[in-house]
């Protein structure tokens, strides 16, 4: 996430003194270096750490091509998917059955995206949805980095760094090359990713807010090194290009002993974001409510934002305090994790989401328009019990034919949530002379 260098040793002394690569490593083990950036990226940039394992990753026999047919896609061009200017808004997504057993990896679902992982220049959108174990399969992405929204069901996930336990209301970020597993100790799951094929996350700048505010460095943790010395067969699954690799070893990718370095994975809790806003009237910009960004080689433009909408008190005196209407020169896409949402009185539920695209108009739906219109203004809670996240890009986003077809449910009424917004216009002016 950033250039501060974390360590971590499940025996002591197996983090070698003085040097990274030394003729022999503590208790036998190999060193291998995972990196994130170029080798020359400046050190504010520069992203990689040091492993020392019982064995190495490239103890394996050739990769093949999956034959499991998947929803997965990595390069987004009209002629795959289908770029759409309409609001759109999908209900819950379903839950396998209990006559399907499928695990974290093949229950990805690309949703939306944009641009080219062969280029690393976009990202993408999934849906999970599982309800089976990865036992003995462990994953690794070759195209970008994964920023993991739980929403339902918690998430064990083995890293090659260590354990990470993920619940609902927290994130996960896994970057590109990490080798993990994922348990499901709830049973079905469903959650949400934002994978970006450029740069990594980081915490945005605070600019004049200053020193403190949004999310603290301090409440991001890594995970404790952790290992197992396990001989069996074991499938190493690689995304590469969008699709799935698998490739055969007779031991536990899960044996680094001990690890240091800056490129790891680690995990957040988002009800420890500190929120601002207007103590006077009107309201910020949503940009405001941003955890972590990824930046493009543009100054101006981000690559993506991952924003949130926690519980918070709303104080502006003579405002409209609802999210204003508006259209962006951005692709807003939505979901919810639990609760309701300020801006919609219906139809957006928990496990489901929206997707707003590049100017097209959005806001408020009528209930809520007249609801805040006429409430008396005094202070007041928003979002308990409720937190609703944002994935925003500059990126044009097209839908892939999954996101479209009749395994989700997309609801062809959201439109009319509009409708109902009359004109209230009156006109006191008296009719000029003719």
């Amino acid at each position: 996430m950033n250039s501060t260098s974390e360590s971590s040793e499940a025996l002591p002394g197996a983090l070698p003194k003085d040097q990274n690569n030394p003729q022999k490593c503590p208790y036998n083990l190999y060193a291998e270096q995972l990196t994130g950036t170029a080798f020359t990226a400046g050190r504010k940039y520069n992203q990689h750490s040091w492993l020392y394992r019982i064995r190495p990753t490239v103890c394996h026999e050739p990769f093949v091509k999956s034959d499991t047919k998947t929803n997965l896609r990595a390069c987004f061009t009209p002629q795959n998917t289908e770029f759409i200017p309409n609001q759109i808004r999908w209900s819950p997504f379903p839950l396998p059955s209990d006559e399907e057993s499928i695990n974290f990896i093949f229950g990805l679902n690309t949703l939306a995206g944009s641009g080219d992982s062969t280029i690393k220049n976009g990202l993408a959108i999934h849906i999970y949805q599982a309800n089976k174990n990865m036992e003995n399969m462990a994953f690794y992405n070759s195209d970008g980095d994964f920023l993991i929204v739980p929403q339902h069901g918690r998430l064990d996930i083995f890293t090659e760094f260590g354990r990470i336990l993920a619940v609902p209301n927290e994130i996960v970020v896994i970057p590109r090359g990490v080798r993990y597993s994922v348990n499901l100790p709830d049973g079905p799951s469903r959650g949400f990713i934002l994978e970006v094929f450029e740069n990594h996350f980081e915490l945005p700048e605070l600019g004049a807010i200053g020193s403190n505010g949004l999310a603290r460095p301090r409440d991001f943790f890594t995970p404790t090194a952790a290992f197992e010395d396990k001989l069996g067969d074991w499938l190493i699954v690689n995304k590469y290009v969008g699709q799935l690799f698998t490739a055969k070893q007779d031991y536990s990718p899960f044996n680094v002993v001990a690890w240091y370095g800056n490129y790891v994975p680690y995990k957040y809790n988002l009800r420890n974001f500190n929120a601002i806003s207007s103590v006077t009237f009107d309201h910020p910009d949503p940009s405001i409510f941003t955890v972590l960004t990824s930046k493009s080689p543009s100054s101006n433009t981000p690559i993506a934002d991952f924003v949130i909408f926690p519980p918070r008190w709303a104080v502006q005196e003579h405002t409209f305090r609802p999210p204003f209407f508006h259209r962006n020169n951005a692709s807003e896409f939505m979901g919810l994790i639990e609760g309701s949402y300020e801006a919609k009185a219906e139809g957006f539920l928990p496990g489901g989401a929206s997707l707003h695209s590049h100017m097209t108009p959005h806001g408020p739906d009528a209930p809520t328009f007249e609801r805040a219109t006429n409430q008396e203004l005094e202070p007041t809670r928003i979002g308990d019990g409720s937190i609703a996240f944002m994935f925003e890009t500059t990126l044009m986003l097209g839908l892939t034919p999954w996101a479209l077809s009749n395994q989700v449910h997309v609801q062809s009424d959201y439109w009319k949530f509009w409708q109902g917004l009359k004109s209230n216009f009156v006109d006191g002016t008296k009719p000029m002379d003719t």
